[in-house]
């Protein structure tokens, strides 16, 4: 405004003296303010490389395990839930999740340990984004004492982790009713009944219309008789493509300097 003003008027008047006469005048802008990232004053405790590479493809169960944290709104007054998932590469299945009212350390560490219970020889590579649950100390160590690898998206690159993110909008459009939960009781027992479902019953073309938990359980069983776990082709997004062909083309350039 100030800017516009100036060149109109052929002025050279303060912002402040702007601000003030608009605010006196009930005046806003209705343009967005820029959105501020502050990546370099707010550093995490422990970063690690992305080694997933947007490589989704697992040849067998607890490969590779991505991670994250959503939350869901029930009402006016901005009640929320947060449902902390981790899915599995190959099966696509949920192998683990919590919700809680508070989206803090706690939900993300008992999602992993609960993830730990059920699949006590997993060593898997662990991809999440850099939230601060993530990249803490402790949780480097619970990593660490499993055996598995950590793997972080890169900053502002929420398409590195795009498998668990396409799952949470799959779960919110597919659980229409989630939104006619009174409480987060309701709301909680929603999410619950959604994932039994997801896992159990909602037959994928990918797996030749098996559920991801069927997929899972042959592969199980596949590697207590020794023998080769099914190979599922999952089609390749064109972005991954295009994501390649732009790393090895970067790749060149390093090694013609």
């Amino acid at each position: 405004m100030t800017g516009k003003i100036n060149r109109n008027l052929e002025k050279s008047y303060n912002p402040k003296r702007i601000r003030r006469i608009m605010k006196r005048l009930n005046l806003y802008s209705v343009i967005r303010r820029k959105r501020k990232y502050n990546y370099q004053k707010n550093l995490p405790e422990q970063t690690a490389e992305n080694i997933m590479k947007r490589d989704f493809k697992a040849s067998n169960i607890n490969e590779k395990w991505c991670a994250d944290v959503t939350e869901f709104k029930i009402d006016k007054n901005s009640r929320k839930l947060y449902l902390c998932a981790i899915i599995d590469l190959y099966d696509r299945s949920i192998v683990s999740y919590q919700v809680s009212v508070r989206n803090d350390n706690k939900l993300v560490f008992d999602t992993y340990k609960k993830a730990i219970m059920s699949n006590q020889s997993a060593k898997p590579i662990f991809h999440s984004d850099r939230g601060y649950q993530f990249t803490s100390k402790i949780f480097k160590v619970m990593l660490e004492k499993q055996g598995t690898t950590q793997s972080m998206s890169r900053v502002g690159k929420c398409i590195d982790n795009c498998v668990i993110e396409g799952w949470f909008g799959i779960i919110k459009s597919e659980m229409v009713d989630y939104r006619k939960s009174e409480n987060l009781e309701e709301l909680e027992l929603e999410i619950s009944k959604y994932i039994e479902y997801y896992n159990n019953e909602r037959y994928q073309e990918r797996y030749k219309f098996l559920s991801p938990t069927e997929v899972r359980n042959e592969a199980i069983k596949a590697n207590h008789l020794k023998s080769e776990v099914r190979d599922y082709p999952i089609k390749v997004d064109s972005k991954i493509i295009k994501y390649y062909k732009a790393l090895e083309k970067n790749n060149l350039a390093q090694l013609q300097m």
